[in-house]
């Protein structure tokens, strides 16, 4: 780990959700990316279970809890600010699963995390509301035994799973707040409406992914509304290779150069890099 200590990480990130004031927490996939974002100063950090997975060249979730804590020590490692992570649904079905994720992600030197509902079983792809409280449940007693705060983010997937039910997400979502998640998240919200709806029927800060999904709006938008947090999740990395994907193509193709306008110089990232 770098030079600042975990507990100080942790006390800096509670105290981002503690003031309610809408931050962003973008998401880097390997060390130059965050520390390139920590030197664009971005306050803290979280992993992209997406990203990472990418740049394994494998789809999302075909990452192993090993594979998960190593690169979760390499982005610790790479800046001093907090660190939390996509843990998807805890690496395990059960309550206990959940537990054990959450201490090992500490231990690997995270502030923050987050356990979601879905199952990864395309037949049923969320657990049950009780199922999935009881997982939540583990998670924060996980939380609790730390000598440090650790910000708890439970995650209702409906949005992305086929279930856009906004009933059902804001039932999940204030199940979950009773079992004592820190942080509410259900990614894709497709309306300013509906994030506004969500807002006003829970009681802890709400992550949102861009924002809304029917057309992403600026920050202020967001922020009037409530939001506390705002993430980007596989935004960034899709956008890298998505630039890689346009310059090979006009490569190929044309045979031409004009890409390399949009590139940063060597130089340029290294100064950036140097300020994280």
């Amino acid at each position: 780990m770098s030079q600042t200590s975990q507990a100080t990480r942790a006390a800096a990130f509670k105290a981002l959700h503690d003031a309610r004031d809408l931050f962003v927490i973008p998401n880097p996939w390997d060390a130059g990316s965050a520390r390139l974002l920590a030197g664009l100063g971005f306050k803290a950090l979280a992993s992209t279970s997406a990203g990472f997975a990418a740049s394994m060249g494998r789809p999302d979730y075909a990452v192993t809890r090993d594979e998960k804590l190593a690169h979760i020590q390499t982005l610790v490692a790479a800046t001093d600010l907090p660190l939390s992570a996509d843990l998807e649904n805890g690496f395990g079905h059960s309550p206990a699963d959940c537990d054990e994720t959450i201490s090992l992600g500490a231990a690997a030197g995270l502030v923050g995390g987050s356990i979601e509902d879905n199952t990864g079983d395309s037949d049923t792809p969320q657990y049950t509301i009780d199922a999935a409280k009881d997982r939540i449940a583990a998670a924060v007693e996980a939380t609790n035994a730390l000598p440090h705060p650790f910000m708890l983010t439970a995650r209702a997937e409906n949005y992305l799973v086929g279930n856009p039910d906004l009933s059902d997400t804001i039932k999940r979502l204030q199940a979950y707040q009773d079992a004592g998640a820190h942080v509410l998240y259900a990614p894709g919200l497709p309306t300013l409406d509906a994030i506004k709806t969500v807002i006003s029927e829970i009681d802890r800060p709400l992550n949102v992914l861009f924002g809304p999904f029917e057309g992403f709006v600026p920050l202020s938008e967001l922020a009037d509304l409530g939001v506390t947090r705002v993430s980007i999740g596989s935004g960034f990395s899709n956008l890298a290779y998505g630039s890689l994907i346009s310059a090979s193509k006009e490569l190929l193709g044309e045979g031409t150069f004009g890409f390399m306008k949009n590139a940063a110089s060597g130089s340029t990232l290294q100064a950036m890099m140097d300020k994280a």
